[in-house]
């Protein structure tokens, strides 16, 4: 099940956030525009959920 995440937060931010959602969700790389005040980021983000497998380490 892939959805996208939309985000609009203080520019600080983006990069907690995007780190915070990689932990939860499989994500692609995110892409990073203005708000349109400029005043701050939107994120956007491709995800899916994580699989059990998926925080097993690789043999």
């Amino acid at each position: 099940m892939t959805f996208d995440i939309r985000i609009i937060c203080d520019d600080h931010d983006a990069e907690a956030i995007t780190r915070t959602l990689a932990d939860t969700f499989r994500t692609g790389a995110p892409r990073t525009y203005p708000t349109r005040d400029g005043m701050r980021t939107r994120l956007y983000l491709t995800a899916d959920l994580k699989r059990p497998e998926d925080d097993q380490p690789s043999t």
